[in-house]
């Protein structure tokens, strides 16, 4: 596989992880919400329950305003080369699955997108970072300033979380 069409699969693994959220994320909430509000420290509960609110059609929304900020970088990573922005997309998409994992073990159960997460995020962006390295693409030193770059991404995450709940009623 040629590293352009390894770049361009993160758009592939991003909406196939998204797309296992989407579809179980509120028949998950319907289900679980009391047992997750039960099992979480008091400190975390109110800031949860809104989020525990959430409908798959807002949470689509937050998905696709990800995906509208993900391709150009992708585009820019693929077609020119300047893989930075890209990297740490990739990072905190890497750093996310342990999220996914910690959450179904925290919970005792299966949460939303852990199943992609685990079978589809993770080999994909471990085998992303190794061909990158390998290839001098990208270095140790690029991969761990990334990090805090792509936390950076934060904001849009939760900025995109607001407007679903704004156009999806």
């Amino acid at each position: 596989m040629t590293t352009l069409t390894l770049v361009w699969l993160f758009i592939i693994a991003f909406v196939l992880h998204d797309l296992e959220e989407i579809i179980w994320v509120e028949v998950w909430i319907k289900k679980n919400r009391n047992h997750v509000m039960n099992t979480v420290p008091r400190r975390i509960r109110k800031r949860l329950g809104k989020l525990l609110n959430i409908t798959s059609g807002q949470f689509a929304v937050a998905v696709l305003l990800e995906l509208i900020l993900f391709i150009p970088f992708t585009f820019i990573a693929a077609e020119q080369g300047k893989l930075f922005i890209f990297l740490s997309f990739n990072t905190l998409f890497l750093i996310h699955v342990f999220t996914h994992v910690g959450q179904s073990i925290y919970m005792k159960m299966y949460t939303p997108g852990v199943v992609s997460a685990v079978l589809i995020v993770l080999p994909y962006t471990l085998y992303l970072l190794n061909r990158l390295i390998n290839e001098g693409l990208v270095t140790w030193g690029e991969v761990w300033l990334s990090i805090p770059v792509g936390v950076m991404l934060l904001p849009i995450v939760l900025l995109g979380h607001e407007l679903g709940r704004r156009i999806v009623k």
